[in-house]
């Protein structure tokens, strides 16, 4: 079966927009109009990367599959986890320092894809329905204990488990309703009353789209569950209206959907160097295209063949690139 086009385009303009939150979110401090932008993009990247991981999740769920997982997603979470250790310690960073289970920066999605997955060998057994909203009062249960947070990335793997999972229970017929042309409609409504609301919100803390706090750490301890809710609900409806905008079509940059790990993993090196040094400022509509731009140039190398074949070992525990370049530089000695 030929692969939909449609989910490897979702996947390059939201790994774009990871990168693009990523450059941006130094500057949010200092424009509300960046601030506002930076917001929006996290109320729905994300949780549609997710999404979009829980529908390829279609494995067994036996001790193979669980052995598979570990070296895709384990082995590299404890590798990158060096690596970044070694690399703040390079350029300075003052929080250089941390354990295994203390997840650099953006390596707490391996760790949660990983238990994702072992999550689903419960819950598919869960009638549909029923195991959305168990998956969904999990999510706003574990933010009244604060030891539920950061280490183990525990709170963001409950926390975005339903997106997950309803990324697991649908089918491609399903995902394609949002194509219809009401939706498209009703969607720029709803992505521009998102943006006005969250420009006119005095303030809103990050943390509540970031998922790794608890409620208390949101000034929230009583009623964060019902805050959470409205995320929650957010997040479906924006997930819903940017997709509804993804072209169908295949285009040349397609197929770069397929390699969008890459970049996740590697475009930390890019930007805590930026962040260190301090290299940025937004002083115009060109600066702002400018760091655009790069986020889009970053994406290109990161996703490149070359870029792909050498760390493809370490992010995929294989070299077959490396050996198919071998084999043909090879054949063509022999044919002079």
């Amino acid at each position: 079966m030929e692969r939909n086009s449609f989910f490897d385009n979702a996947k390059v303009i939201l790994i774009f927009l990871v990168v693009f939150g990523h450059m941006i979110q130094p500057l949010t401090d200092g424009s509300k109009n960046i601030n506002t932008l930076y917001l929006w993009i996290y109320t729905f990247h994300m949780p549609a990367f997710i999404f979009l991981s829980g529908f390829f999740a279609k494995g067994a769920g036996n001790m193979n599959y669980v052995l598979k997982l570990m070296k895709k997603l384990l082995l590299p979470y404890v590798i990158f986890q060096a690596l970044y250790t070694g690399y703040y310690f390079l350029i300075g960073k003052s929080d250089w320092q941390t354990d295994l289970f203390s997840p650099h920066w953006s390596l707490w999605f391996l760790f949660s894809l990983f238990c994702w997955h072992i999550l689903l060998y419960w819950f598919k057994k869960i009638p549909p329905f029923l195991s959305v909203i168990i998956s969904v009062q999990i999510g706003l249960l574990v933010g009244y204990f604060g030891e539920i947070g950061h280490t183990f990335s525990l709170s963001r793997t409950f926390v975005f488990f339903p997106f997950f999972l309803i990324g697991y229970l649908l089918t491609e017929k399903q995902v394609m309703v949002i194509k219809n042309i009401g939706v498209k409609v009703a969607s720029l409504i709803v992505m521009g009353g998102i943006a006005v609301t969250i420009y006119s919100l005095p303030e809103f803390n990050s943390g509540w789209l970031l998922a790794s706090k608890s409620y208390a750490d949101l000034n929230m301890a009583e009623f964060g569950g019902l805050a959470r809710l409205l995320v929650y609900i957010t997040a479906v409806i924006m997930v819903a209206s940017v997709l509804a905008w993804v072209p169908t079509k295949r285009f040349r940059w397609t197929a770069l959907g397929t390699r969008t790990l890459y970049v996740y993993l590697l475009h930390g090196f890019f930007i805590q160097f930026f962040r260190q040094v301090d290299l940025f400022e937004v002083n115009g509509f060109l600066d702002f295209i400018g760091l655009a731009i790069l986020s889009l140039l970053i994406v290109l190398l990161l996703s490149s063949r070359p870029v792909q074949g050498t760390w493809q070992p370490i992010v995929e525990g294989k070299a077959s690139i490396l050996k198919n370049m071998y084999q043909q530089v090879a054949n063509e000695n022999s044919q002079k």
